[in-house]
């Protein structure tokens, strides 16, 4: 089946999809995927002011949001912006090599 950007049907079947969606429906287990998003929205947590340690990025063009790396950069210390040629949100469940070689790529420098 040939890869379409960000198209999840391109590397999934309906029923592995399913599976996931129902084992967090069933175990009544979504909510905690939810949580950062409430408590951050709720007030609960603050926002993140400086991350200092070395920070990677890898952009995937079919995800939910593109920061630039200037935005990236006001709260991270961003050595390695990398914009890949394909993926979406679940990168690593759909360009398990891209992902893999952009993380060996940075920790190289570390090593």
């Amino acid at each position: 089946m040939e890869r379409l950007r960000g198209n999840l049907s391109s590397r999934f079947s309906d029923d592995f999809v399913l599976t996931q969606a129902s084992l967090y429906w069933f175990t009544q287990t979504i909510s905690t995927s939810f949580r950062p998003y409430y408590e951050y929205g709720a007030g609960y947590t603050r926002r993140v002011e400086r991350v200092d340690v070395p920070t990677a990025v890898a952009l995937f063009p079919a995800d939910l949001t593109q920061p630039p790396r200037s935005w990236a950069e006001r709260t991270y210390n961003v050595t390695r912006y990398t914009r890949m040629p394909r993926g979406g949100h679940f990168a690593a469940h759909e360009e398990p090599e891209l992902l893999a070689h952009d993380l060996t790529e940075f920790f190289r420098a570390y090593r």
